[in-house]
Order: C-alpha cells, then sequence, then structure tokens
C-alpha cells in the first residue's frame, strides 16, 4: 500500500513543474544589502569616530579650538574628560573633550613674515 501511494504521489506531480528556488539564491539580495549598508553607513562613520578620538588625545595646552555650540576659545588646560578654555580676557569656561569639534594649531607658517 505504501509503494502503491508514493507511486500515485510522483504520477502527480506534474513533469514540467518549475524546480523549488534554493534558499541561498533567495537570501543572497539581503546579504547584499547589509554588506552595501556596512561599506556605505557604518564603516565612514567609524573612521569619523576614530579620527575624532585621535583629535581629542592629541590636544594640548595652547591649542585653538572650536565646540560644536560653535564657542571658539584657546585651551588653557586640559584634564581626564575636560578642557579649560580661555574665550577672553579673564573668561574661562570648562568643557567636556567630547564637545571639542575643530582643532586649529597656531603653525609658523600661519605667521606674519617681518
Amino acid at each position: 500500500m505504501t509503494a502503491t501511494i508514493l507511486f500515485l504521489a510522483q504520477q502527480a506531480a506534474p513533469a514540467g513543474s518549475p524546480p523549488q528556488p534554493n534558499m541561498l539564491t533567495s537570501f543572497l539580495p539581503f546579504v547584499f544589502m547589509i554588506v552595501i549598508f556596512y561599506f556605505l553607513l557604518i564603516r565612514p562613520q567609524q573612521k569619523r569616530q576614530k579620527e575624532h578620538q585621535r583629535l581629542l588625545s592629541s590636544l594640548k595646552t595652547g591649542d585653538k579650538v572650536v565646540t560644536s555650540a560653535g564657542i571658539h576659545g584657546l585651551i588653557a588646560n586640559v584634564k581626564d574628560s575636560t578642557v579649560l578654555l580661555k574665550v577672553a580676557d579673564n573668561v574661562k569656561i570648562e568643557v567636556d573633550k567630547s564637545a571639542i569639534s575643530n582643532v586649529t594649531r597656531p603653525t609658523e607658517a600661519a605667521k606674519p613674515a617681518v
């Protein structure tokens, strides 16, 4: 009886039926999109984050900086997680290191030749 059921099941399937798609080929577009997402969004952000950390670790007294709030100042003192900025005569503010967005170091080429 089992042989008869198997024989009938084989006969019931049409001979020209398309094969079932492979699971790998159905997931391939999703894998491709994840790879593109990684290289276009995640990896550049990680590079920017590493560069910003390198910038923050190289801060030293005398550097001219700009904070994320747009405050320009001169570094008077560097602590572990904060920086003391001199923004005007007798005006110093303490900001987090993570708030520093840009550093403009005074260079010898920037000084006018006399």
